[in-house]
């Protein structure tokens, strides 16, 4: 608790060259893909939870996150409104029917905080319920990890002025026009509200367990980088990364089948393999 700068006094970090861009994301995916082996191989779960502003680049982060993962064992969960059979039931409910099996990476696009967030901020739930949700969440996910679940929860800040220019170059670009909606407008009304709000979640749902990373998005390239060293560091942590070794019964049946001979075998370079 206390530990957080208030979102509207955070620093906004620099650009990021090009090159060093390119290199360093494609380091870290390929890194991510060792980690998602090694999780099948394991039978490890993982949620990654993102919430933030519209337009600080959720869509653009997940997609550099994913482009080089294997995409069966991976759900990407983008969260709208509730339907009206959830909304008959408990908030938390449409959650656990997206929980990941084992092996199974779970990426949530807006997450159970819209609670605590808009729904606070629109008044869809009462004060006392959203109120109530600070220590039913830190509860939901204190459950998540001490069953083993992997969670990272990154929370994605943009200032109003890289906001509004973002917001507005969608509206210009034909191809993206569909990503802006009356309801951004109401939203950026409302900047305030939601940094208090912010601000709250922060506070009441960062514990020990459950850490909450904020990362600035005013430079798109930047925040990619550093959320998805964030996730790989999270994930990799006790790790076995090295390639396994092949099984003795699958090199013996290569061998009678087709006479091949590990010992004689070029080695491939795995990066270029996995892009196959």
């Amino acid at each position: 608790m206390g530990k957080w700068k208030k979102l509207d006094k955070m620093d906004l970090a620099d650009g990021l060259d090009e090159d060093v861009y390119e290199e360093r994301l494609t380091q870290l995916q390929y890194q991510l893909l060792r980690i998602q082996q090694w999780l099948a191989h394991t039978h490890g779960r993982v949620i990654i939870a993102i919430e933030g502003w519209d337009a600080a680049g959720k869509g653009g982060l997940i997609k550099r996150l994913t482009e080089q993962l294997d995409p069966r064992p991976l759900h990407v969960w983008q969260i709208a409104a509730p339907t009206p059979e959830e909304q008959g039931r408990h908030y938390l409910y449409r959650f656990w029917q997206k929980l990941p099996a084992p092996g199974e990476i779970a990426i949530f696009d807006r997450t159970w905080y819209g609670r605590v967030l808009v729904e606070r901020v629109e008044k869809y739930a009462p004060k006392e319920a959203w109120r109530r949700a600070y220590d039913e969440i830190n509860h939901f996910e204190r459950m998540l990890t001490d069953d083993g679940v992997r969670l990272v929860k990154l929370l994605l800040h943009i200032s109003a002025k890289a906001q509004r220019k973002r917001i507005i170059d969608r509206m210009e670009a034909p191809e993206k026009r569909f990503k802006v909606t009356e309801d951004d407008f109401r939203n950026i009304a409302k900047r305030d509200a939601y940094i208090e709000a912010f601000d709250d979640m922060l506070e009441r749902t960062d514990t020990d367990n459950a850490p909450w990373t904020v990362i600035a998005t005013d430079s798109k390239k930047r925040a990619r980088i550093e959320g998805i060293e964030t996730i790989a560091s999270a994930l990799g942590k006790g790790a076995d990364l090295t390639p396994p070794a092949l099984d003795p019964k699958v090199v013996a049946a290569a061998k009678d089948m087709w006479g091949w001979d590990p010992a004689a075998a070029p080695r491939s370079n795995a990066k270029d393999t996995n892009k196959e």
